[in-house]
């Protein structure tokens, strides 16, 4: 960090080995943080201006709840209000999202429908700091458009959606040794800026259209988790608590689409040193079809130790 005429200077990068997308699963650099500062403005790799990082939970599961707003994105973002007490921030962000072909992925129409996304997301987000914690309001609006390029396509497939959600967030600091976090978001066609998403848009009918029989929609979501962290004494702690998060179908989506999912654990971490941890965690997962009448439930048990290091280099 270096101070300027025009404000703090800062540049950050790092990453981690855990893999996404096309490496999920397997151990490679995965980019975290990648952007550079200068007073008011960033531009870079960050946490999306959507996001809440100090509510999610304290978990030994790596992923966490389901249903959190979790997305580093790509992002010009202003910060015109940054103090102790509050803070508001705006920015375009990268667009993207993931779409349900449903049972008609393999017809010969929708095989030359392309992603048209031209325009930025616009997010923003404000916060304010209270005494016992802080509370977090954020929006986001996105344009979702595909385009049929087929020249010799029956029907012309071509459309846009509109995609919005609100994600509310708090954290309340109960005393010195009780923290309890929430965070609940609602909207359409956001998933892929949650933990574990499904599609952004589906296939629906569209009745009465001979042209157009179908047509792509922005899917309805609703999530929330709220957890409590018990501080026990200065070398043991607790997480526990539950997290949903809920899809409204379109009615061309295959009956075994995602619908609805669930998600709860107990944790308790000891500290018996400085840098080192150990715990054991119950983690409970259920996910519910659309309409098939499917559902699975999942029961685990994990025990995890962690170690931490570091060495600073200094030149005088």
């Amino acid at each position: 960090m270096t101070d300027t005429k025009y404000g703090l200077l800062k540049t950050q990068f790092d990453f981690d080995l855990f893999g996404f997308g096309k490496d999920a699963g397997q151990t490679t650099i995965h980019l975290v943080n990648g952007f550079g500062q200068l007073g008011k403005i960033l531009a870079g790799q960050t946490p999306s201006t959507f996001m809440d990082t100090e509510v999610f939970p304290v978990t030994l599961d790596y992923w966490g709840p389901s249903s959190r707003i979790f997305f580093l994105n790509i992002q010009l973002r202003y910060t015109p209000i940054n103090t102790e007490k509050e803070r508001f921030a705006i920015a375009l962000e990268r667009p993207g999202a993931t779409a349900d072909g449903t049972d008609y992925s393999n017809s010969v129409d929708l095989q030359h429908v392309r992603p048209h996304l031209p325009l930025p997301n616009l997010v923003s987000h404000y916060r304010h700091n209270w005494k016992w914690g802080h509370t977090q309001v954020a929006a986001i609006v996105k344009n979702i458009g595909w385009k049929d390029v087929s020249d010799t396509a029956v029907y012309n497939l071509s459309g846009n959606d509109v995609g919005w959600g609100i994600n509310f967030s708090t954290v309340i600091n109960a005393g010195k040794k009780l923290k309890f976090k929430f965070q609940g978001e609602t909207g359409e066609g956001f998933q892929n800026y949650t933990a574990d998403p499904s599609p952004d848009i589906a296939l629906e009918s569209n009745p009465g259209n001979v042209s157009i029989p179908v047509k792509g929609k922005a899917l309805p979501l609703w999530g929330f988790f709220s957890f409590a962290e018990m501080k026990w004494n200065e070398k043991l702690q607790s997480s526990f608590g539950y997290s949903m998060m809920t899809i409204t179908n379109s009615d061309l989506q295959s009956p075994d689409a995602f619908k609805r999912g669930q998600y709860g654990l107990f944790n308790i971490r000891y500290y018996p040193v400085d840098n080192v941890m150990v715990g054991i965690e119950y983690q409970y997962g259920k996910r519910e079809n659309f309409s098939d009448g499917f559902h699975s439930l999942a029961n685990k048990i994990q025990f995890s130790f962690k170690f931490n290091f570091s060495q600073k280099f200094e030149t005088k």
